[in-house]
């Protein structure tokens, strides 16, 4: 296979991420009334005609009489009932599906938000749980519950919903759009089929006109068609089929503190759906945002979330100003799209700040396609407020510090003028200046070079102790004073905002630097839990502690400081976070009402440990610009419990080897070393019995040397597995043959034991090597005979299956302590408490090895009516043809 034609990594991951998970089936329609739950119960009903488990979760028949007809058939799980503010409400009840495990289960209403205090805020995260079990589900949604599509149904349709559910539910999702055209759903809706008359009077003003049907039909369509073309690039990807489709499309979106930037991450989620690209939501930081507010901070914490509930990735760009962050941003992600929102900002404004989207156009990349989306008029008007926040003057302190400054100048200039004449102490001014800036900023410099030309015009240009200015070219030198100082201030303030943000980025990065050093310097389980606590909660300046598996249990391994035991619902947040890998607790969407807030150590091994957040006075743990650098000591803690375990593993499989090592040179050495003497041994007794043919001793030492025989030919073939010389020669063979052969040469084991032959006639032959099964056969009659019922039947049987011919022993004994049903195949095990205790432990894992070589499945379990039943299951490629 060429290079260009090899499996996608990404499309292969998907694909085993979805391995073990159930189902889901969406039932998609553009409005309510298009019979979506009618189509879902039928789909249902199709399938439990087909033997499948069907149950109801929840459906909502809103009193249709033919949709109540389809519901009678099923299974209905109960609603839990929930007491909310003195009304009794119903829910859906996910612990007793999970309980009751059906294969399919109809959920209806997708995007139902559930009643506060539910385990989920919305149902379709509960959905979610249920596809994380295995259970495939069945639901219904309306095309205006799709998160990236809320906004655009809320144009046209002046009804914004507030129950949605994120695109990536669709991504491995069976979608059926069920779909009536618009004059037939209005119909519906005039026969009162979809609401009571008084209800579908105004709805047929508003929500139901044609148009708006029309559009949202056409919405439901596509959206399904895109679903349909990603899984079918998912699946060319998976299989490297070649396929003709675009690619090399990247979209970037701007973020920002200012309202309305979720219309920008909504618009990006569709152009990325469009162009089948990945994307990326960027905030670029300057200085400015060391001003922002607490709302500013969660507005844009808010508008991530939102991203990365949308499927896009998160960064965050340090720079001196947005334009040259976006730029050094485009040119890092080799970004094609870029979203931009639009402010209607005034001509001085932008005269001061300049024009980020003009100056995209100027120095963006050639090829650049640039989507500009003004703000709202509502936006705007929210962000108002915020002006003396974000374009403040700061403090009070600076300034006073700069007029001290000043002051200070202007005493030193009153004893320096008889020195230095009053031409050179306009240069003297430019140093409180030059050093507020530095310090204090822009701004502050700014206000220090008009105080102190105010100064210098005040107390040294005559008339003195006047703002009167006599001689022009005294005005002069006071105006280029001022003009110098603020040139000056404004270079000033600059540098010391490149060296904010430099040493900002360099201090991040050090952090990070000396965090990897301290999980490279520990070197122990403890060691590196304790590192991890103790790193992260003084970076992220809040409490952590980091939960494991330690000898089968999950516990608190460390905590920085000291932490009190954990609720019951932090418990359960903590649980869900190692079981799912995803974030839980306070701030995420799971167990929102728990203290602390859990993040998985999650790598290729599976989550590793789960570390723990949380602050002493009860808010938010996380802040939103901290959440790239916690996800960056995140990866780098899960990376130093990977090396961990990694090494733990490899300690273990190089003792492994060592032991593999000795145990074959024992076994080779006790095999060859006994083969002589035991010859010597079975001659004597040999003579013996000529002389006394009946003797009870003889025959007795005639039984124990051939036991003792097949222990030694064990010990041999034993050693022959683990070297891998065994030489295969196959040829057809007949099971009925083979199992005469087999209790031939166990006559004397066997003397006591009725053996049930129950071989047919028609069963065909088998290719395998006949030494190799003899040996096979051999091993599990001697274990039946030796564990088995004294004196009991031993039944050999075989059939025909669906692709396979097994084979079985079944013995009267004791049988196989449950648990134990693949253990006893290993080396020298045996079977505590059970039928299997008492031998070498040598012949079972004999009948193992030899089995896997023919490629004969094996297995071990406790018959119906007791005793031990071993199944060799020979697969259709091992078969004869007739």
């Amino acid at each position: 296979m060429s290079d260009d034609l090899r499996p996608s990594p990404d499309a292969l991951l998907k694909q085993s991420a979805r391995e073990g998970r159930g189902r889901l089936k969406i039932f998609l329609g553009a409005a309510p009334g298009v019979g979506k739950t009618y189509e879902m119960l039928l789909d249902g009903a199709e399938k439990k005609r087909a033997g499948i488990d069907v149950v109801i979760g929840v459906v909502e028949t809103h009193g249709r009489a033919d949709t109540h007809a389809l519901v009678e058939p099923f299974e209905i799980v109960p609603r839990r009932i929930v007491d909310h503010r003195g009304h009794k409400l119903a829910e859906m009840d996910l612990d007793a599906i999970l309980d009751r495990r059906p294969q399919l289960v109809l959920v209806d209403e997708f995007a139902h938000s559930n009643v506060e205090g539910s385990r989920h805020p919305k149902r379709w995260q509960d959905v979610e749980e249920l596809l994380g079990a295995g259970i495939d589900v069945a639901t219904t949604l309306n095309i205006q519950h799709v998160e990236s599509l809320n906004d655009v149904v809320a144009s046209f349709t002046r009804v914004r919903v507030r129950e949605t559910v994120p695109d990536g539910v669709f991504e491995a999702a069976e979608i059926e759009v069920v779909d009536i055209p618009p004059d037939e759903l209005i119909e519906r809706l005039k026969d009162g089929k979809v609401y009571v008359p008084e209800e579908a009077t105004r709805a047929l003003q508003h929500f139901f006109s044609k148009p708006n049907l029309s559009a949202l039909r056409e919405m439901a369509l596509r959206r399904a068609a895109m679903n349909v073309d990603r899984q079918m690039l998912e699946m060319l990807d998976a299989g490297a089929m070649p396929g003709a489709y675009a690619g090399g499309e990247r979209v970037l979106v701007a973020v920002s503190e200012q309202p309305g930037c979720d219309v920008l991450i909504r618009v990006a989620k569709r152009l990325s759906d469009a162009l089948k690209a990945p994307w990326t939501a960027v905030v670029i930081e300057t200085a400015r945002a060391e001003t922002f507010g607490e709302e500013q901070r969660q507005r844009i914490a808010d508008v991530l979330r939102l991203a990365a509930s949308l499927g896009a990735t998160i960064a965050r760009m340090p720079a001196e100003n947005v334009a040259q962050g976006l730029l050094d941003q485009i040119a890092a992600s080799r970004a094609t799209q870029l979203v931009l929102g639009k402010s209607r900002r005034s001509w001085w404004f932008e005269l001061r700040h300049g024009s980020v989207v003009q100056r995209m156009i100027k120095e963006g990349p050639e090829g650049l396609a640039l989507h500009v989306i003004p703000a709202s008029r509502a936006a705007e008007d929210r962000g108002r407020g915020l002006a003396p926040i974000v374009d403040g003057w700061g403090g009070p302190v600076p300034y006073v510090i700069a007029v001290l400054l000043v002051a200070l100048t202007t005493v030193i200039d009153h004893f320096a003028a008889p020195l230095v004449g009053a031409g050179g102490l306009d240069l003297i001014y430019l140093l409180p200046v030059i050093l507020t800036a530095q310090r204090f900023g822009l701004r502050p410099g700014l206000f220090a070079s008009l105080v102190a030309g105010l100064s210098y015009n005040f107390f040294f240009l005559p008339p003195l102790h006047t703002f009167t200015i006599a001689d022009p070219q005294s005005l002069l030198t006071m105006l280029v004073l001022i003009g110098i100082a603020a040139l000056v201030s404004n270079l000033a303030g600059r540098l010391r905002l490149r060296a904010n943000l430099s040493a900002r980025s360099a201090s991040e990065n050090a952090q990070i630097a000396a965090f990897g050093q301290s999980l490279a310097r520990a070197s122990t389980w403890d060691e590196t839990a304790s590192a991890v606590c103790i790193e992260v909660g003084s970076l992220i300046d809040c409490d952590t502690m980091l939960i494991a598996e330690r000898n089968g249990v999950m516990r608190v391994v460390a905590a920085e400081p000291e932490a009190a035991p954990l609720g019951p619902v932090d418990q359960a947040a903590a649980d869900w976070c190692w079981s799912r890998g995803e974030p839980a607790g306070r701030g995420t969407a799971t167990l929102a009402a728990a203290d602390w807030q859990f993040h998985p150590l999650k790598t290729a091994l599976g989550t590793l440990a789960v570390l723990g957040l949380a602050r002493a006075d009860g808010t938010e743990p996380l802040r939103a610009d901290r959440a790239v650098l916690l996800s960056t000591l995140t990866n780098q803690a899960a990376l130093a419990h990977e090396r961990l375990k990694m090494e733990g593993e490899m300690h273990e499989l190089s003792l492994l080897k060592e032991r593999d090592r000795l145990r074959a040179a024992l076994l080779s050495s006790i095999g060859h070393d006994l083969r002589t003497p035991l010859t010597s041994v079975a001659g004597a007794v040999e003579a013996l019995a000529a002389e006394a043919p009946k003797s009870p001793e003889v025959a007795l030492a005639r039984a124990e040397v051939q036991r003792l025989k097949r222990f030694l030919d064990n010990l041999v073939d034993m050693v022959r597995i683990d070297a891998g010389a065994l030489q295969l020669e196959p040829e057809p063979i007949d099971l009925t043959d083979a199992a005469s052969a087999a209790v031939h040469d166990l006559r004397e084991t066997l003397a006591k034991n009725r053996i049930d032959l129950a071989i047919p006639a028609t069963l065909p032959l088998v290719r395998a090597d006949p030494r190799l099964l003899h040996h096979i056969l051999i091993n599990l009659l001697a274990n039946a005979a030796q564990h088995g019922a004294p004196d009991g039947p031993i039944a050999i049987e075989a059939r025909r299956t669906a692709g396979a011919v097994l084979l079985q022993v079944r013995d009267r004994g004791p049988g196989i302590q449950p648990g134990d049903e693949a253990a006893i195949f290993e080396t020298f095990a045996r079977g505590k408490g059970s039928d299997r205790s008492g031998d070498s432990g040598l012949g079972l894992a004999i009948v193992k090895g030899f089995a896997d070589a023919l490629g004969i499945a094996v297995t071990a379990a406790t018959g119906p009516d007791g005793g031990a039943v071993f199944t060799l299951t020979i697969p259709e490629q091992a078969l004869v043809a007739a």
